[in-house]
C-alpha cells in the first residue's frame, strides 16, 4: 500500500495520458485493416493488409486537401509565432499604456468559442465583401493562433534570467549580438513549442473553417465530407503519418528544452566555483581588451 500511495499520482497520470491515446491507436490500427471501401465500416472482418500504406496518397482529392491544410498550417504557423514573439517580447518587458488590458485581449479568443469565432469572422468578411478562400482562412487561422503562442513564449519570458543579458554587453556585445547569441537561444524552445502548437491547432481546426473557407477544401473538411459516404482507409493512414511526425517533433522540443534550460542554469562562480564564460563574437572595430 505504500507503494501505491507514492505512486498514485503516476498511476493516474499513466491512465489519464493512456486514455487519450485509445482513439489515435485506433485509428493506427484501422489503418491497417482489410475493409469495404463503399461504407462506412469499423468492423475488422478480412484481417490486415498493407495495401492502403502502399498507397497512402492514392486518392487525389485526398491528396489536395491535405496540401492545402500544410500550406495553410505552414503559413498561418509562421505569421502568428513572429507576431505572437514580439508580442510577448513587448507584453513581458515593456510597460506601455493599455498593457494590462492587452494581457486580457489576447486570453479572449482562446476562451471564445470557436462556433461564435468562426460565424463573427464570416460575417466581418461578407461585411467588407471579401472573397471567401484561401486568404480568409490564412486570416482566420492567424488570428486565433496568436493567442496560443504570446501565452507560450510569455510563459518563457517570465522565467528568463536577464543576468545573462547583462554579461553579454558587459563584454561588448551589441544589442543584436546580445539576441542573436544569447536571448534568441534561450527562447528558442519555447518558441518552437509555440510553432507547433499553432501548426497542429490550425492543421486541425474545422469549426472556423467550415465558415470561411468558400469552396477551399482543408484535411478536415474533406474527412467530414467524406464521413457521409464512408471514410477512406488512407484518412487512417495519413492521420497516423501525421501522428508520428508529431512524436518526433515533441521529442526534438523537449530535448531543446532541456538544453535551454542547462543554459540558463549558467551561473557566476559561487564560493570559489569557475564560472563559465559567455562567448560573444568580438564587435568589428571594437578595441581589444587590455
Amino acid at each position: 500500500m505504500g507503494w501505491l500511495r507514492r505512486n498514485a499520482l503516476r498511476i493516474y497520470a499513466g491512465l489519464a495520458v493512456l486514455y487519450m491515446l485509445i482513439p489515435i491507436g485506433v485509428i493506427a490500427v484501422f489503418s491497417f485493416a482489410e475493409t469495404p471501401k463503399d461504407k462506412l465500416n469499423f468492423a475488422i472482418s478480412d484481417g490486415f493488409t498493407l495495401e492502403y500504406w502502399q498507397h497512402a496518397f492514392g486518392i487525389e482529392e485526398l491528396n489536395h486537401a491535405l496540401r492545402t491544410s500544410l500550406e495553410l498550417a505552414t503559413l498561418s504557423t509562421l505569421i502568428s509565432t513572429a507576431i505572437g514573439t514580439l508580442m510577448a517580447l513587448a507584453l513581458v518587458r515593456y510597460d506601455f499604456f493599455g498593457r494590462r488590458a492587452s494581457n486580457l485581449l489576447i486570453i479572449l479568443p482562446m476562451a471564445t468559442p470557436e462556433i461564435v469565432m468562426g460565424a463573427s469572422l464570416l460575417s466581418l468578411f461578407v461585411f467588407y465583401s471579401a472573397p471567401l478562400g484561401f486568404t480568409t482562412l490564412l486570416i482566420a487561422h492567424v488570428m486565433f493562433c496568436i493567442s496560443f503562442v504570446v501565452i507560450v513564449v510569455r510563459s518563457r519570458l517570465i522565467g528568463f534570467d536577464r543576468s545573462l543579458e547583462e554579461a553579454a554587453r558587459d563584454l561588448g556585445a551589441t544589442p543584436v549580438q546580445t539576441f542573436r547569441y544569447v536571448t534568441f537561444p534561450l527562447l528558442a524552445p519555447g518558441i518552437i513549442a509555440a510553432g507547433l502548437l499553432a501548426f497542429a491547432l490550425s492543421i486541425d481546426d474545422f469549426v472556423i473553417s467550415n465558415f470561411n473557407s468558400g469552396t477551399t477544401v482543408t484535411f478536415p473538411l474533406y474527412i467530414f465530407g467524406a464521413a457521409q459516404r464512408g471514410i477512406p482507409v488512407e484518412v487512417n493512414v495519413i492521420a497516423a503519418m501525421l501522428f508520428a511526425v508529431t512524436v518526433v517533433a515533441m521529442v526534438f522540443t523537449v530535448w531543446q528544452q532541456g538544453r535551454a534550460e542547462k543554459l540558463a542554469s549558467v551561473r557566476p562562480d559561487q564560493e570559489g566555483e569557475v564560472a563559465v564564460p559567455i562567448s560573444v563574437p568580438p564587435t568589428p572595430g571594437a578595441a581589444p581588451a587590455g
